[in-house]
């Protein structure tokens, strides 16, 4: 059965990357998998709290991750009813957990944000270096309306 990841951070663009991504999985008969990637201050990953700060670990920034990634595919799939959705939130920076989900996909979706060339040459996005890194072919989903 065909694979397709799509990227889902919340955002509005994600959310219509994850419907196109649903509709393709439904004419291809391929399963979608909905990942969220999420990272934990370096600070909190360090032995002991940070000076002046209680540490609460990493579980809380988990579920919430996991919270937000069902939340966001609840609310996207109800109008692309039939399509089955895995649903991951891993710990990591969004490219590599995206270049990790997408090793055995057929296609990895992601929204784009829109950012002029400025912000895209300052910041850089996740689009730009999954355009370099992406181990299969690699829509980048742009509203059109």
């Amino acid at each position: 059965m065909a694979k397709i990841v799509v990227g889902v951070d919340g955002s509005d663009p994600s959310r219509d990357a994850l419907a196109w991504a649903l509709e393709e999985a439904r004419l291809r008969g391929a399963e979608v998998v909905a990942v969220h990637a999420w990272e934990a201050a370096a600070s909190m990953l360090e032995p002991g709290p940070a000076p002046g700060f209680d540490l609460v670990g990493v579980a809380p920034l988990e579920e919430g991750a996991q919270a937000l990634v069902d939340q966001v595919v609840e609310e996207v799939a109800r109008a692309h009813p039939g399509t089955t959705v895995e649903r991951r939130a891993e710990a990591g920076p969004p490219v590599d957990v995206l270049v990790d989900a997408a090793r055995d996909a057929d296609l990895l979706v992601v929204g784009s944000r829109g950012h002029g060339s400025i912000a895209s040459l300052l910041l850089g996005s996740v689009s730009q270096q999954l355009a370099h890194r992406a181990p299969c072919p690699l829509l980048i989903h742009r509203r059109t309306d």
